[in-house]
């Protein structure tokens, strides 16, 4: 027979925004499960910047100093190299915020600081190693979740259902919520290459014909994301590891004599790119949030950051009444309508620097220079202040507008 829990909110998906929401609906005084279905954080390439709207929501829980205790980079500024010409991109230091520098985090690292955090609240419960299989649903309305471990089956009742299993999220299919494909040109393919004192501090981007790659700072490591066409995994893989390390070779050639660390194609790992979002994010008793509700391209690495604005924003509309009663359906949209705006205008960024910038260098076998724009970028450095502020603080940032019952009571 299922094992039975009572909850107020069921949250499923332990991710930043699954994470950060549970924490947030314990502090208040609610009763959470969260269901994980891997046995730890342990992933590699997953998605690890935390922006300075992310910082400053660490600040308003009285977190930050603690925060920044764990293993981080810190970068003030980002930069590309377009042919032979490097062009700085965004420059962090004048924003208006607590931090003004995007932190790199093991997501591991940011996901058990949360749960550590979380776990001192009665209320809050993290399941690992289950999975959820099913919605359970009367009448129309979603009232829980089935879901299995290595114990069996579980049935988990609750006054919510919060889908935040990213983007290929079982919350979001199994309660028919239809997807909208905005599409992308292109997939990545992520590898790590050790790093040594003498190489760049910088964390930048390559581009050249027909090819891209990020370099990211992980200070004893490179993460290296190269970037391919859409569905072309296959064809770099038949061109052999030779090919491909050649390729990365090509375009930070400082790595040459490295790159024997990639061993084999174990060592690389495929992110197929998406960009997507549900045409509406909730039905009665069930809500989407995160890459359930919108599955973001990795340029800027703002996927995390928009999917903890989202938990905030649910907390702050919906916690209330969480904790005394189920919210309506109204109610559940008024979190898409909050966080609509902030999802539609990321995407259409990433989709313009998409379209007109990623696929045409990737579809060009000649020399490439910079676009006028970037051109402006260089020229006038008060201009980087722009994507800096795109990037690092984004459309509509959130702020905690929950209690923590600790310090009431206290």
């Amino acid at each position: 027979m299922d094992r039975v829990v009572d909850t107020r909110c069921c949250i499923v998906g332990g991710g930043p925004a699954g994470m950060m929401l549970g924490l947030l609906l314990a502090r208040m005084g609610g009763d959470v499960v969260v269901l994980e279905k891997h046995a730890d954080f342990l992933r590699d390439f997953r998605g690890d910047t935390i922006h300075p709207s992310t910082l400053d929501l660490m600040y308003e829980l009285g977190f930050l100093d603690e925060f920044l205790q764990r293993p981080h980079q810190e970068i003030r500024e980002l930069s590309g190299q377009v042919g032979s010409d490097v062009i700085p991109i965004a420059d962090f230091t004048h924003l208006p915020t607590h931090c003004k520098f995007l932190a790199f985090m093991p997501q591991w690292e940011f996901l058990d600081f949360l749960k550590q955090h979380a776990q001192r609240y009665s209320g809050f419960t993290l399941l690992m190693t289950t999975e959820a299989i099913d919605l359970v649903e009367e009448n129309g309305t979603v009232t829980g979740v089935r879901a299995k471990s290595s114990d069996g089956e579980w049935q988990i009742r609750s006054a919510l259902v919060v889908g935040a299993d990213g983007r290929h999220s079982v919350v979001r299919q199994r309660a028919g919520l239809k997807v909208i494909d905005l599409g992308a040109p292109m997939d990545v393919m992520w590898v790590r290459v050790s790093r040594q004192a003498s190489d760049s501090q910088q964390t930048f981007g390559h581009f050249d014909r027909g090819r891209i790659m990020v370099l990211l700072n992980r200070d004893t490591y490179w993460q290296a994301a190269f970037v391919i066409p859409k569905g072309e995994a296959d064809r770099v893989r038949n061109k052999g590891l030779d090919a491909f390390r050649q390729e990365i070779a090509q375009l930070a050639p400082f790595l040459r004599d490295r790159l024997d660390e990639i061993r084999d194609w174990s060592d690389v790992s495929l992110l197929t790119v998406a960009v997507d979002r549900l045409a509406d994010w909730a039905r009665p008793g069930v809500l989407c949030i995160g890459d359930a509700a919108h599955a973001m391209s990795p340029i800027g690495g703002v996927g995390i950051n928009l999917a903890i604005q989202d938990a905030v924003a649910t907390a702050n509309a919906l916690g209330n009444t969480i904790l005394n009663g189920t919210p309506s359906l109204d109610e559940l949209r008024a979190v898409q309508q909050r966080r609509s705006f902030p999802t539609r205008a990321t995407q259409w960024v990433q989709l313009t620097v998409q379209n007109r910038i990623i696929r045409n260098v990737l579809g060009r076998d000649e020399p490439v220079t910079a676009p006028g724009l970037l051109k402006l970028l260089q020229q006038w450095p008060i201009l980087r202040r722009i994507p800096a502020r795109v990037i690092g603080v984004g459309f509509r940032p959130e702020h905690i507008r929950t209690a923590d019952i600790r310090a009431r009571s206290g």
